[in-house]
């Protein structure tokens, strides 16, 4: 681990020798970056850098060994057995390195890379700019081979997140709050004009409904369509059994385990914990509930398919969802094998 390994703060950007010029570099300073005063520091105890350690260390357990039972770590042709290293933002000044899996408090790191990379705070606090764009000009898409020989000397991690915690937070970003005549507005409206049953009165909401959005994005699963940023599964997305991580933090302990991070790093005086668009309203499990019940056991066994390795790798289970879940949709078909008592009506849990 590089713990110290940063704590000779000239402080530059990325590190990158491809100079490029952009309409942001005004917003840049190369050589310094502003340093956190000694009293608004955050760390952890020794205890408490042991007890994340441990956590950290049972962690890439279970990810190596579900890899393994998987066979995720064997490279292939299809796209979960290719090691893409397409997401990673790799800063080679500060040896950091990560795959941001997006609603994953994704928007909260982006912001600490670009504060490594040399935009002001008091810039990302006020710009409209989206971070990500801001985060491309200084971080360029690295190949396989730069990014292995970036890991030799820093520390990767990645963000996870219960993946259907993660999907809801992506369709009610995304959808109910879609920023108008955006891509995912107009998107929204396509799959209302495709998905929405008839018999909706008018007070129908002008974004999809969440059976609606759940429709589309199995029917793209099926079809093999390609699927954004935002719902695309993270072991797809990352390729965690084919790129290794040091790190692997968790949405649900995210307030210990990025402390932890800053730590190792040796960043703890040129970052800090973030909290951006950590939600919006109710509370987590309220929301849950509300929008899961929605969902048909059918339809929860098809996302449970699709999103299987993030559950697998990253140990999240789906058992309670189906506790809430509504009973299948008969099609007319099993209506009347039922009538001839020729169907088994018993519900079906998986563990």
């Amino acid at each position: 681990m590089l713990l110290g390994k940063n704590k000779d703060l000239t402080i530059a950007a990325t590190g990158n020798s491809k100079k490029k010029h952009s309409k942001y570099d005004k917003y840049i300073n190369e050589t310094h970056i502003p340093l956190i005063p000694d009293e608004a520091i955050q760390s952890l105890s020794e205890s408490d850098m042991l007890k994340v350690e441990k956590r950290m260390e049972r962690r890439r357990k279970v990810l190596l060994d579900k890899c393994s039972e998987l066979s995720l770590d064997v490279v292939g042709g299809d796209p979960w057995h290719k090691p893409n290293p397409w997401e990673f933002l790799v800063n080679k000044k500060y040896h950091i390195i990560w795959c941001n899996v997006f609603k994953a408090a994704s928007s909260s790191w982006m912001f600490n890379f670009n504060i490594l990379a040399g935009y002001s705070p008091e810039f990302l606090h006020k710009t409209k700019e989206i971070f990500l764009h801001l985060a491309r000009v200084r971080y360029p898409r690295v190949t396989l081979e730069e990014l292995k020989q970036a890991q030799n000397d820093s520390i990767t991690f990645i963000i996870a997140r219960h993946p259907f915690e993660r999907l809801l937070s992506a369709y009610r970003d995304k959808f109910m709050f879609a920023v108008p005549h955006s891509f995912h507005d107009k998107l929204g409206r396509k799959i209302i004009r495709t998905y929405r049953r008839k018999g909706f009165d008018n007070h129908a909401p002008k974004h999809p409904t969440f059976p609606e959005f759940i429709r589309w994005l199995l029917d793209q699963v099926k079809q093999g369509n390609y699927l954004d940023m935002h719902f695309v599964a993270s072991t797809r997305f990352c390729t965690p059994c084919l790129i290794h991580f040091d790190i692997i933090m968790k949405f649900e302990t995210l307030a210990e385990d990025q402390l932890y991070l800053i730590e190792k790093t040796g960043l703890k005086r040129v970052i800090a914990p973030e909290w951006r668009n950590m939600g919006k309203g109710k509370n987590t499990l309220e929301l849950l509930q509300q929008f899961f019940s929605q969902l048909t056991r059918r339809e929860l066994d098809g996302l449970y398919d699709y999103y299987r390795y993030d559950f697998e790798l990253f140990d999240y289970s789906v058992a309670s969802y189906y506790n809430i879940a509504k009973p299948n949709e008969l099609k007319i078909p099993e209506a009347a094998a039922i009538a001839l008592g020729k169907v088994n009506t018993s519900a079906k849990i998986k563990n």
